[in-house]
Formats: C-alpha cells, sequence, structure tokens
C-alpha cells in the first residue's frame, strides 16, 4: 500500500545531500530516547510535511510525488495508452499503484487493464480522491502497535511542529496550536495521555535551548467539564470558555477532549423560525459551542487516539473537521491506531461498471507490525487454547501456568508481575470467579483486586480505582486483577503478565486481540520478556481471524516468534596515514550576500496612504441571488458588500499588528500614523447594531501584512562572487564512528582482518604464482626423495595462501578506511568492485575512494544557480566516487563519480546541483589549474550494470590519458 511505496521515498529523501532534516534525525538518534520505530514515524511525518509540504494525500498522488518513475518505454502497452500517461501525472501514478505486488486489492489488475485499454475515459483525479476519502487537507495515519509508544509519539510531534512554528511563524505547514481527540469509549484515557505528553522530555526530538523554552511555552488544556446547563453559553460551559479565553491568536496550546464533545449538535431548535433566522456560524454555535469556537483556533493540528475507535462516528467526525478546514485553521489531521484495517472493506468506484476495494485505511502512511514489535521490544507471548474446557477448568490451567512461571517474578523497576482474568459481567465476576480464587484456588483475597464499576447488585468495591491506578508501581501486592469491562484499551501496566479470556463475552468480540495483548508491554529494554496467554476455543478463534485480518499473522505465527539479536556494531578503521592519501586541492565558488538600501527611510506615511486608496484590491467579490425553487436560473442578484461575525476593536488590533511583527514594530509607532489606521480600519469593518465587526470579504491577513511592510525600508539583496582556493580531508578520522552490522559493508570482516594483518606486517602480497609454483615443486621433490614427501602440504592449500580476494588485492587503491558502508545502495558497492577490475583503472595507476557517507569528508562542493546577475544558494554536494590518479604525491587529476538511483532523474534539486558541478565547478577548477584537472561522471541505477562499466572505462581512458 501506500506507506511502503512512502518508505522508500522517505529513505531516498533522508540520504540525499541536501536533505534539510539530517541533523535533527541524526540528534534523535544519538539521544537514545526513542524507539526505532518511534523515529521512522517521525522521519515519515518531516518527510510528508516539509517534502511533501503537507498537502493532502490525494494532491501529492495526483502531482506524481509518490510515483517510482516506471519507465513506460519499456512497458508492453500500446502506443495510444503510452502517450497518455506521459503526459498525465495523475493516471501515470495511479497505473504505478494499480501495478503493486501483493497489495491490498482485490481489482487492481483490472485497474491496470481498464487504464491501458481506455486511459482518457476515466476521471483520475476524483477516483484518487475517492481513494483518500476526499478530503483538502493533510490527514494522515500512523499505525503502531500497543506497547510501542503512541502518545510519546504524539509528544514528539508536538514539539517538532511548535520547533519550526516557531522558527517560522508564517510558515502554514507547522501547527501552533493542537487538540488530541481521545475516542468516546476511552474516557478514561484523557487524563492519562495528557499526563504522558506532560513528562515528556522534549530533549528527546529537539535540542536544548530550543526544547525548555518551548516546554516553558506550552500549555494544557482539558475540556472534560460537563455543562452548567443545557442551554449553554459561553459564560456558563467551562470548557467552551477555556477556548474562548484564548482566542483569537493562541501559540502553544493543547486541548485534550472527548470526541463525543465535538461531534454531537448537543442544543436542538424548538423554533423552526429561528433556523433562518440565525447565520450559519450562529446555528453551529447553538448546536454546539465548544465545536463552534474549537474551529476558530488556527493553525490547528488535530490528533486522534485510537482512531479505530472512532469508526461509528468516523462520518460525523470528518463532517466536523472538514467543517473547521472550511475555515482555513487545520494544518494536519493525526491518527494513531494498532491496525491500519477497517472492519468492512471501502469500495472505490471507478466507473459505473468498475470497482476495486481497500481493506486497509487508505491514509496510512506509516504502519508498524505486531510480530515486528514482538521482535524488537515487546514481550514474547505464549499463546495458550484451552480446547473443550469450561470457564473454571481454563482459570485453573492459566493461574497454575503463570504462578509456574511468574509466580516469584519481580522487575527491576520493583513491580511483580501480574495476571488479568476478564469476566462476562459483575454477577460472573463476584459471584463465581472470586470465589473460586480465594476458596478452590486458595489465593489470598490480599493479592485479588476486583475492578468494576458497580449495579444494583454489587457495589464498585471500595479503593478499587485507586489500587488499578496503582498496580504498576512496586507499592502494589496485587497479583490476580479480575476485571470487568475496563482495561481493554488504554491501560498501560507493563508489569501485567499474562491474561485469560476464558468464555466468549469476557471481552468485545471486536477487541479481543487489544485485550489478549494487554500483557505485552516491556517493563526492562535491556532483558528478554516473556508473557502467557489462556483463550477458550471462541476467543481463540477470534484471535486468530483479527490476527490474520488486522496483522496478516496468526496464532502458530506469534508462539514461533523469537526475540531478533541485539544490534551488532562493527568498528572501523582508518588507512589515511597508510596510504598516504594526500589533501584533495581544489576551488570553490564563495558568494557574499550584501543588502543594498534603495530607500533612505521607510516612507511609512505615504504607504499607508497608498494602501487606504488600493485598499479593494484585497476585497473578494460576493453574490446573492433569489430565484423561485422552481425556476433557479433566473432570479435577482445582489452584490454583498459586508459580512462577518467577528467584533472588531481599533485597539486591539492595533496590538496584533504589533505583536505580529514580534515586537519590531511598537504599538506606540503604529499611533503615530493612527490618521491612515483609522481610515484602514473604516475600509474593513462595518457597523450593525451599533457594534463594529470585521468585514470578512477583506483579507485582513494579507493588509496586516502590508501595514508591517510600510514600517520597513526597500532593500534589493545583491550578491559578489569569488573563486578561492580550498583543500579538502577526504575522511574526518575522528568522525569514524562503529556502524551497524548489515549486508553492505565492503568489504567483510574476514577481509577487513585479513587488510589489517598485512598492513601491519607490511607482507607483500603481489607474488610471481609461476615462480612459486616451479619452488614448489623443487621442495616437494626433495622431500620425497627422502621419503617425506607427505609432510609437504597441498599446491592448492599453499595457493589459498595468496589466493587473496578483490578487497585485499586491491588495499592499495582503496579503502582509505575499513568497511565502507554501502546500506543506502548496493548499486555503489557493484560500481566499486567493477572499477577495481578494470584493465584501464589499472594501467593508469589509479585509485578510487568512497566519498559518499555523510559526515565523514571535508570535500564537499557549495553549490549555486544562477539567478539574474546574481547566484543563489541551492545546496551542498558531495560526490559518491573519487577515482585519482597521483603525481609527485599529490592528486594530479581526480575523476568525480556520481551514482544515483532511477528515481532521481527528474529530480529538480538533484538536477540543479549535476549542472553546477558539470558545467561551472569544472570550468572554474580546469581554468585556475590549467589544465583539465577534474572531471565528472554520472551513472544511474537501473540501467544495466555492464553499460556503466562501459561508460566508466571509457570515461578513464578519455580523461587520464596523458
Amino acid at each position: 500500500m501506500l506507506n511502503n511505496i512512502i518508505e522508500h521515498k522517505k529513505k531516498e529523501w533522508l540520504q540525499s545531500n541536501d536533505c534539510p532534516v539530517k541533523d535533527l534525525v541524526f540528534y534523535m538518534k544519538e539521544k537514545g530516547n526513542l524507539r526505532d520505530t518511534q523515529i521512522e514515524a517521525i522521519e515519515t511525518y518531516l518527510f510528508l510535511k516539509i517534502e511533501g509540504q503537507n498537502k493532502p494525500l490525494w494532491t501529492l498522488f495526483s502531482e506524481g510525488f509518490f510515483t517510482n518513475g516506471t519507465d513506460l518505454s519499456k512497458l508492453n502497452i500500446n502506443q495510444k495508452a503510452r502517450d497518455f500517461l506521459s503526459n498525465n501525472k495523475a493516471a501515470h501514478a495511479l497505473y504505478d499503484f494499480s501495478r503493486q505486488k501483493n497489495v491490498d486489492s482485490t481489482l487492481l489488475p483490472e485497474l491496470e487493464k481498464l487504464i491501458v485499454d481506455k486511459p482518457s475515459e476515466l476521471d483520475y483525479e476524483q477516483i484518487i480522491k475517492n481513494i483518500f476519502y476526499n478530503v483538502d487537507y493533510a490527514d494522515y495515519l500512523m499505525s503502531l502497535p500497543m506497547g510501542a509508544g503512541k502518545t510519546y509519539l504524539m509528544a514528539a510531534f508536538i514539539y517538532i511542529d511548535l520547533y519550526f512554528a516557531h522558527n517560522e511563524p508564517e510558515n502554514k505547514i507547522f501547527a501552533h496550536n493542537f487538540l488530541v481527540l481521545i475516542p468516546s469509549g476511552l474516557k478514561s484515557s484523557i487524563v492519562p495521555s495528557l499526563r504522558t505528553i506532560e513528562n515528556f522530555d522534549p530533549t528527546w526530538v529537539i535540542p536544548d535551548p530550543a526544547a525548555s523554552e518551548l516546554k516553558r511555552m506550552l500549555k494544557f488544556e482539558i475540556l472534560d467539564e460537563s455543562r452548567s446547563t443545557k442551554k449553554s453559553n459561553r459564560v456558563v460551559n467551562p470548557n467552551a470558555g477555556k477556548v474562548n479565553a484564548c482566542l483569537p491568536n493562541p501559540f502553544g496550546r493543547l486541548f485534550v477532549v472527548n470526541a463525543e464533545k465535538v461531534i454531537l449538535d448537543r442544543l436542538e431548535v424548538t423554533n423552526q423560525l429561528e433556523v433562518f433566522e440565525r447565520t450559519e456560524d450562529e446555528k453551529d454555535k447553538r448546536a454546539n459551542e465548544l465545536r463552534n469556537l474549537i474551529g476558530k483556533i488556527p493553525n490547528l493540528s488535530i490528533l486522534i487516539d485510537e482512531v479505530h475507535h472512532a469508526a461509528t462516528d468516523e462520518i460525523k467526525l470528518r463532517q466536523v473537521v472538514n467543517k473547521w478546514q472550511a475555515k482555513g485553521n487545520i494544518t494536519t489531521v493525526l491518527g494513531f491506531s494498532g491496525t491500519p484495517y477497517l472492519a468492512k472493506a471501502d469500495k472505490i468506484q471507478v466507473n459505473e461498471e468498475t470497482f476495486f476495494k481497500f481493506s486497509q485505511i487508505t491514509n496510512t502512511v506509516y504502519y508498524y507490525p505486531l510480530v515486528t514489535a514482538i521482535k524488537s521490544f515487546l514481550k514474547t507471548p505464549k499463546v495458550k487454547i484451552g480446547q473443550n474446557l469450561d470457564r473454571f477448568q481454563i482459570i485453573r490451567k492459566g493461574i497454575r501456568d503463570f504462578q509456574a512461571t511468574y509466580g516469584n517474578k519481580k522487575y527491576e523497576n520493583g513491580t511483580i508481575a501480574k495476571i488479568a482474568i476478564y469476566c462476562t459481567n459483575i454477577e460472573v465476576l463476584e459471584a463465581e470467579v472470586y470465589p473460586f480464587l480465594t476458596g478452590e484456588l486458595k489465593i489470598n483475597p490480599a493479592e485479588i483486586l476486583k475492578f468494576h464499576k458497580g449495579n444494583k447488585e454489587y457495589s464498585q468495591p471500595e479503593g478499587s480505582e485507586l489500587e488499578f491506578r496503582s498496580l504498576d508501581l512496586p507499592i502494589s501486592k496485587k497479583q490476580y486483577i479480575l476485571l470487568v469491562q475496563v482495561g481493554k484499551e488504554g491501560w498501560d501496566c507493563p508489569s501485567l503478565t499474562s491474561v485469560i479470556l476464558s468464555q466468549k463475552g469476557d471481552s468485545p468480540k471486536n477487541m479481543v486481540l487489544q485485550t489478549s495483548c494487554r500483557c505485552l508491554r516491556q517493563v526492562d529494554p535491556d532483558q528478554d520478556e516473556t508473557a502467557l496467554i489462556w483463550l477458550n476455543d471462541y476467543n481463540a478463534k477470534t484471535l486468530n481471524d483479527q490476527l490474520k485480518k488486522e496483522q496478516q499473522t496468526s496464532i502458530e505465527e506469534i508462539n514461533k516468534i523469537k526475540k531478533d539479536g541485539k544490534i551488532e556494531w562493527v568498528e572501523r578503521f582508518s588507512r589515511m596515514e597508510l596510504l598516504d592519501l594526500p589533501l584533495v586541492d581544489f576551488y570553490q565558488l564563495r558568494v557574499k550576500y550584501q543588502s543594498i538600501e534603495e530607500e533612505k527611510e521607510a516612507h511609512t506615511k505615504t504607504k499607508l496612504q497608498e494602501l487606504v486608496k488600493n485598499i479593494d484590491q484585497y476585497k473578494a467579490a460576493a453574490l446573492v441571488t433569489t430565484a423561485e425553487i422552481s425556476n433557479l436560473d433566473e432570479g435577482d442578484i445582489a452584490i454583498m458588500k459586508q459580512t462577518g461575525f467577528d467584533a472588531a476593536n481599533f485597539n486591539l488590533w492595533v496590538h496584533e499588528i504589533s505583536k505580529e511583527s514580534y515586537g519590531l514594530i511598537k504599538t506606540t509607532e503604529l499611533y503615530t500614523y493612527d490618521t491612515e489606521l483609522q481610515s484602514i480600519f473604516k475600509k474593513v469593518t462595518y457597523e450593525e447594531n451599533d457594534v463594529l465587526f470585521w468585514n470578512e470579504l477583506y483579507d485582513l491577513y494579507t493588509i496586516n501584512s502590508k501595514i508591517r511592510l510600510a514600517f520597513s525600508i526597500k532593500r534589493d539583496l545583491k550578491t559578489e562572487s569569488e573563486v578561492i582556493p580550498e583543500n579538502a580531508n577526504l575522511l574526518l578520522v575522528d568522525k569514524l564512528g562503529a556502524v551497524e552490522k548489515n549486508d553492505k559493508l565492503y568489504p567483510e570482516k574476514a577481509d577487513v582482518d585479513k587488510i589489517l594483518a598485512v598492513d601491519e606486517s607490511c607482507e607483500d602480497i603481489e607474488i610471481d604464482l609461476t615462480k612459486a609454483r616451479a619452488d614448489y615443486d623443487k621442495a616437494l621433490k626433495t622431500l620425497e626423495d627422502a621419503g617425506m614427501g607427505h609432510m609437504m602440504s597441498s599446491w592448492e592449500d599453499f595457493q589459498k595462501k595468496y589466493d587473496h580476494s578483490l578487497a585485499v588485492r586491491s588495499k592499495d587503491k582503496t579503502l582509505h578506511y575499513l568497511p565502507y558502508n554501502f546500506v543506502q545502495s548496493g548499486f555503489e558497492k557493484d560500481i566499486l568492485q567493477k572499477t577495481l577490475q578494470l584493465d584501464s583503472f589499472k594501467e593508469n595507476s589509479l585509485e578510487v575512494y568512497y566519498n559518499g557517507e555523510r559526515g565523514l569528508t571535508e570535500f564537499v562542493i557549495n553549490c549555486f544557480a544562477k539567478n539574474g546577475n546574481n547566484w543563489k544558494n541551492i545546496g551542498r554536494y558531495t560526490t559518491d566516487f573519487l577515482i585519482i590518479q597521483r603525481k609527485d604525491k599529490t592528486i594530479h587529476k581526480a575523476l568525480l563519480v556520481e551514482t544515483k538511483g532511477e528515481g532521481y532523474k527528474n529530480d529538480p534539486a538533484f538536477l540543479q546541483k549535476k549542472n553546477f558541478v558539470e558545467i561551472e565547478f569544472l570550468k572554474q577548477n580546469n581554468d585556475k589549474f590549467g589544465y583539465q584537472r577534474f572531471d565528472f561522471l554520472y551513472l544511474e541505477d537501473g540501467t544495466d550494470i555492464a553499460n556503466n562499466i562501459v561508460t566508466i572505462n571509457n570515461k578513464i581512458d578519455e580523461f587520464f590519458k596523458e
């Protein structure tokens, strides 16, 4: 699905030289406080936010943002389809999508065929909109299993947005305020979720001092108070009052509310005439004042916890968000769920005859499966099934198993292992299960916690709420937890080690997976922890069905899971001194930016007077048509000159303009031009019933911006350029740290050890095998004549000593550090190995060094693009390889070799840099040195490797010949 495509595109972006968040991601990894899955989700979020510009998924899809760049010329399709797809990005993107392997769909092959057979007959944009729920805002789903730290991830997203928003307050893609929606079924999760976000340490994702400043800035509001009266208004509705108090321009506010408080219409209109007398805003406010006010919070990011619980209210929730978005206030909607699958597959209509289905939620941008989480950090469960056993037989077996395995278990944090026994109802818990535990199983009542909300016959056990909240503290001695309708989800108790579902109804059918997995949360990160789940036949079958549908696994596979081993790190070694590798001498373009003032003073008054004259340029046209219902095509048309519902105040407006300038323009300075500002104010407001209102037909945001600009001196930015000499080391030895073991390290460990040993011994590995064979035969004959031929090892064994690998044989022509890490591209590894084998490479006494690992080299080229008479900085370029030729111990010539994936061939940012290096960099340097000192070679993955090798060979012959 889309998350697989995004993962591939994201990795390409992160590995690109100009990725703007590389250092930030590196910081998070270095801090080591977040799990790999949390960092991966953050990477995806940053990719969509920054590279994807926070656009709706359907827009990115239609623009070809996710396309894999299929070469249509190589496909067996008709020319009409090929031409159409070549000129229609949305069609090309949908065609690529339909050809995915193992895609979760029943009819995508038919969609592929339909696009090829009838390319011009489909409404591609509408089909793509339908796939992504027809929303016009960034709407992303992050799917991580229970225990992966979804709430911490929410906090990370909040601080990341605040960080960028604080640095770029005018950038609309970053949120200023946040709304966390808790599904109706999880009301008890509000306080724990808020506490988790409050306790989150922002230095895990943002360096200080910015992190500490953001922590102080973030303010929390829980909107969970009951209404004071049915006909609530802004005064007596405490939740609405909290929101209203921070309007109109809050920054750093986090609201937490139960979803039903914003999706339900709270008040009914009894007088139908009132409906026609009220504005839309007033009607919405009367129906649900809290919802109405939340919709006015600017730059709002919405985070929905356990989004699958909102499924029954999903349409209502989307309607609410769509209405908020219509006001332009929604930045992003982020959903979080343990499973990205729908209870019922969505049907996407292509045309009247054709449709296809998705069972996966299509806006899933990141998915971390349960199985992977168990292998990485969750407890490893053993699921046991009590076939044909009654409730008490399963409870007996489950408890005995728990006692034998975890009875004396105490975790490092001091908590004891616990078992949860879910009961169908309160009567079963009180009258059957509890007496069975205390009577027949002889369990001490002091070790048992009964927790339910009570009914007419049985009241809630005294103190049980506090005991339940304290279960994961060392002070708790409760080991057997009996539950009814609680603890199925949103219950964070890592010391829970076992779960029993002994009968149908112990858990709602649609929550058996979530309930069973309550015991999988990790306690000690450094320990391999296990868990125990006991089920009856019915719950086991339900669990198996849900595992297959939602996680593409089964109980059998879960029971086979073994923990992934600890990350293995490979030490690396510098060979710079041994190779005596010289510095790279080159010339770098340096651009100085100068700010040239065109005005001696700001001329603020004149600019404000001009703004008054031209104020109608910032006013939209609006029409009202009145007609009979029977004839809507004809009627009276009135021009709407004013509309709006927000009260206007001149002094508050002036204060807001000053605030938006971040203190650069004081209110006292603004009042100096009171006459001009009053004239503007009168133009953009109107009076009704002795009350002033903002006229929403004016673009007040732009007008305020123009006012602020009137106080600044107009400047023209000019640049001066010069070419300066530099030299660079190909390896920053102090940056050469250990690297995670992977199959793309080169050379392999045995060769690394061999090279290091040979380096130390100064052994000559180049020998004449013909002479060596003659010497061997002579020695063997001497021994045989003496009757001791059996003491001589075989020629094959003798030869092995000198039969070195390519890496070892080439050790003095490459490998300035060991090993190279080609994890981002196996293509690079192939290129290096093939280059070392070329006769032209050997004959010209060349050396080749990998330069593409970020942060390890000083040889980085600053790139610029010509912008009129000036230069514009377009980033830094680091070449993947340098093939060098020495002369008098210095580098005489250097060939820059760039290897890139096929998808980069149309990447504008890369093409700009490539163009600069191929033209400007080569020209500057070769002119300065007086001969062709540098050349550039571009190799594209996806083409035949043999063709690339021929290209390298030809370039070597052409460039390095004397």
